[in-house]
């Protein structure tokens, strides 16, 4: 089917029908150690989830059953991926598109070569595979490479070979395994964007992709998994995990979070102001530096660093000195904040939301 840019794009992408990725009630334990624990979820067709967390939370784990390769002497639960079920069919039978954090690429084969390998095996007729390889290199923008040797490619275009490599057998789920964390910071962000650019192209492939970063979540996720110690700590759009965390693990671990008593936070007559059980949670770039007296929570400023375009600012509240808060302020907007200033900080009541501790 033709698709976008003129490529061929497989009808399984491009069209209705079964897909996408379902697991219920996942346990895998090693020995006496449960690395997953009762985990059901439910990955929509032509979905990109991203799954996070902290090294030993599990997400390497779950992408691992996904594929096959796990090998436990406590496993439990089914999966079911494009309506069909996987849970005891070997991984060389499952139809999974795999790209890890190594791209694993074959160094005495040609960038053609080496995109060609998974279908080779699965005996191909040489005519397809060459219309096939062209269509997968056109998908990331190497269209011209396939002649080149992966030692005469970047890192990021390797990156892209393996990509293609993946994608070539027409998988029914592509699986990222921290496919970016070998690239520095600037060749990250615009593959990042390329992987964003290659889901809107192929917008019926479910892929999902573990990283421990935060922006990959942000930037790519139509929802995101956030996970510790082998559950689910939250499911959701990325702006839903950031805006509204369950608790304070899930807000500290999306990005800056001042958690405060709510005492602090919400003024007397606020009905949130004698709550107990639970924190406010405040990001820094909801809060604005004021002149002291103009803003309802009054301090000190301790710190102030510079990262270009904005400044991370640390003020100790006289009402909560235990942890300074962070707030971030664009440059040129505004007062100065000098360290050691006496201000005030203004926020919106609907900017704070209540998370549990």
């Amino acid at each position: 089917m033709a698709g976008a840019a003129g490529l061929d794009i497989p009808a399984a992408w491009a069209a209705g029908g079964a897909a996408g990725v379902e697991i219920e009630h996942l346990t895998v334990r090693f020995g006496s150690r449960t690395v997953l624990d009762d985990l059901s979820l439910t990955i929509a067709r032509g979905e990109l989830l991203t799954v996070l967390g902290r090294s030993g939370c599990g997400k390497t784990t779950l992408l691992r059953f996904i594929a096959g390769f796990i090998e436990a002497d406590g496993l439990t639960g089914t999966l079911t991926v494009a309506g069909r079920d996987l849970t005891h069919v070997p991984p060389h039978r499952r139809n999974l598109g795999l790209l890890f954090q190594s791209y694993a690429l074959f160094p005495h084969l040609s960038v053609f070569e080496n995109v060609a390998f998974g279908l080779r095996a699965r005996r191909i007729a040489s005519k397809e595979i060459a219309r096939r390889v062209a269509d997968a290199l056109k998908l990331v923008q190497l269209g011209d490479a396939g002649h080149v040797m992966p030692a005469q490619l970047s890192g990021g275009m390797q990156q892209r070979v393996a990509l293609a490599r993946a994608l070539v057998i027409e998988p029914d789920v592509l699986l990222l395994d921290e496919p970016l964390s070998a690239l520095d910071a600037n060749l990250r962000a615009s593959v990042r964007s390329e992987l964003k650019a290659l889901h809107e192209r192929l917008p019926n492939l479910t892929i999902v992709c573990v990283t421990h970063d935060q922006d990959d979540a942000l930037v790519l996720s139509d929802r995101t998994l956030l996970m510790r110690d082998g559950r689910i700590a939250q499911l959701g759009t990325p702006q839903a995990l950031y805006d509204t965390p369950n608790d304070a693990y899930v807000a500290r671990y999306l990005g800056p979070a001042n958690l405060l008593p709510p005492h602090v936070a919400f003024p007397l007559g606020d009905p949130r102001h004698v709550e107990r059980d639970r924190l406010a949670c405040l990001r820094p770039e909801s809060l604005r530096i004021v002149p002291l007296g103009e803003g309802p929570l009054h301090g000190t400023i301790a710190s102030v660093e510079w990262y270009g375009p904005v400044l991370s600012v640390s003020v100790t509240l006289d009402a909560w000195p235990a942890e300074p808060v962070l707030v971030t302020a664009q440059r040129g907007v505004g007062m100065a904040p000098e360290r050691g200033a006496r201000v005030s900080l203004r926020y919106e009541a609907d900017d704070v939301v209540l998370v549990q501790p």
